[in-house]
């Protein structure tokens, strides 16, 4: 009898259940019902990843958080701006964080919806990503991002047209001026007003008068200033004026990009006596800005120095030829050696050589006293009181101002026997209840329309953005 069942069933089609199959459906559940756990975990390294860059706890010697993550726990350059960039995100965003935490939708999902929700798109983008896959999520991504960079294009074109300048003289004689500029030129233009008030101001609030221009001097430094308008129209005089006195060309790029730092001898070589530094000498830039001695350290570790000689009344006696601090070919040697900022957790390509022992304080310009730091760490290590060693055996040991070592690598983390166990223990201590079904789309097999989703989902195209416009 049983033969001929099973006869009747290999002629109908009907294969026997395998016999392991409960146990592997059990191991998927265990497989969905851990991913939704980890899911879960990630929403709160996220919330620590936020918190930790608000607050600037990257900020000893970092570039940016990504970086100290990259350096701290190992993680990928592009793979943790990511994370920076979703915990940002995530702040502003607290459906698809509450989403996460619960572990509703994968880091996936989340990390592709948060490059193109607002708060005012997150509730139909999380219906999205509960109801599609991930490769659902990322195609409307796509589709979406195309949409709104089609509309950034068409909003740069119409800005590039609408941009001009009219300058016409009013019936009083006065010159009025009104334009319209687009954002990065617009940029600049306040930039340069707000350096031009500040030359002007700054020097007649010190009783330093410009003479060469009139509009921005006062009679009597003790005044008050004139108002904020007046002060703009100054600063656009001195804009004008300087142009026309130094040319609109700009010059050799070689002199165009120089810097030049006017130091006395007693200040890069006194380090321990800042109330002194008046006393015993200066550091200027060319247009009188002081420069602190630090700063003056820096600049004076990786340039070219002249130096020149001066009688009591400051008459200039003897100026020497032009040399660079460190000669081409101990350059070369330092940058094949170190290829790139020895900083920990740092490795930019491209830097400037340092002297340990600076060579005002008598330290030797060679290999050894010189190591290579990219712009922003050597600012770090001169201005911000980080220090550096180079031990007997030639490696370089870093503090922090406090005086602690700064490790080139990090020191491990502690991980428990079972950390599986421990991620859902901390779970169900937040209160968060996952099964095997937690992050399950509600995908029912069908094919996904891409246009017609957008059509419905993004508000250029149904129309929304364009109604409430017409409302406000």
């Amino acid at each position: 009898m049983n033969t001929v069942l099973d006869d009747a069933r290999l002629t109908c089609g009907i294969q026997p259940t395998h016999p392991s199959i409960a146990e592997l459906e059990r191991l998927g559940d265990e497989i969905a019902a851990l991913s939704a756990h980890l899911d879960a975990a990630s929403a709160r390294l996220l919330d620590l990843i936020r918190e930790f860059d608000a607050r600037g706890g990257w900020g000893n010697g970092f570039k940016s958080c990504a970086h100290w993550l990259t350096w701290r726990i190992g993680l990928d350059r592009g793979a943790a701006r990511e994370k920076v960039r979703v915990a940002r995100a995530l702040g502003t965003l607290p459906g698809l964080a509450d989403a996460l935490a619960r572990g509703e939708l994968s880091y996936s999902k989340v990390r592709a919806l948060t490059r193109v929700a607002t708060p005012e798109t997150e509730e139909r983008l999380l219906e999205v990503g509960r109801a599609g896959t991930a490769d659902h999520v990322e195609r409307i991504v796509r589709g979406w991002r195309r949409v709104d960079r089609i509309a950034e294009a068409k909003q740069s074109a119409q800005r590039h047209r609408s941009r001009g300048l009219r300058v016409y003289q009013d019936e009083d004689g006065m010159v009025v001026i009104h334009g319209r500029l687009e954002p990065e030129t617009g940029a600049v233009l306040m930039k340069a007003l707000e350096a031009a008030r500040e030359a002007l101001y700054q020097r007649a609030r010190t009783g330093v008068t410009n003479k060469n221009v009139s509009a921005g001097t006062f009679e009597d430094p003790a005044a008050e200033p004139p108002a904020f308008g007046q002060q703009q129209a100054d600063a656009l005089t001195l804009l004008a004026e300087t142009a026309l006195h130094h040319g609109i060309d700009p010059g050799t790029p070689g002199e165009r990009y120089q810097v030049v730092v006017h130091v006395d001898a007693p200040v890069l070589a006194e380090s321990d006596a800042p109330a002194d530094l008046a006393a015993s000498g200066q550091s200027v830039l060319e247009d009188g800005a002081h420069v602190s001695a630090e700063t003056s350290r820096r600049l004076a570790c990786d340039a070219t120095r002249v130096v020149m000689r001066h009688d009591p009344d400051g008459r200039v006696t003897e100026v020497g030829a032009r040399t660079r601090t460190i000669p081409p070919a101990l350059r070369r040697a330092l940058r094949h050696r170190d290829r790139g900022c020895r900083f920990p957790g740092c490795g930019l390509l491209f830097g400037q050589g340092h002297h340990i022992r600076h060579w005002a304080h008598g330290g030797p310009t060679t290999l050894s006293n010189l190591a290579m730091l990219c712009r922003r760490h050597h600012r770090t290590v001169h201005e911000d009181g980080y220090q550096i060693e180079r031990q007997a055996d030639g490696e370089l040991r870093f503090r922090r101002p406090d005086g602690r070592l700064l490790p080139h690598v990090p020191p491990p983390a502690e991980v428990p026997a079972s950390p599986a166990e421990m991620v859902r223990a901390e779970n169900d201590a937040r209160g968060v209840h996952i099964d095997a079904r937690t992050s399950m789309p509600g995908w029912a097999g069908g094919r996904l329309h891409l246009g017609w989703a957008i059509d419905v989902l993004h508000p250029l195209a149904t129309g929304e953005l364009e109604r409430s416009n017409a409302i406000v």
